[in-house]
């Protein structure tokens, strides 16, 4: 998996988890939700992700390499 995957899965996990929390923990868990919903909105702009910035560190590859079912 490449870094815009990788950045994919967490978001989205993030915002499960915490729709879960804000349900069952405490209704200010949808701040967390909120925030991660503006990072998405602000990288569609500005294409600044801190996320990706961190993976990029910890040596995610940046593009696929290799054939995949996928390439014709």
């Amino acid at each position: 998996m490449i870094i815009t995957d990788w950045v994919h899965v967490i978001a989205g996990a993030f915002i499960l988890l915490s729709l879960a929390l804000g349900a069952w923990v405490h209704p200010y868990w949808y701040f967390f939700t909120a925030f991660v919903g503006a990072n998405l909105f602000q990288y569609g702009f500005s294409k600044f992700c801190p996320l990706a910035i961190i993976l990029k560190k910890l040596g995610v590859p940046e593009t696929r390499t290799g054939q995949s079912c996928r390439q014709k």
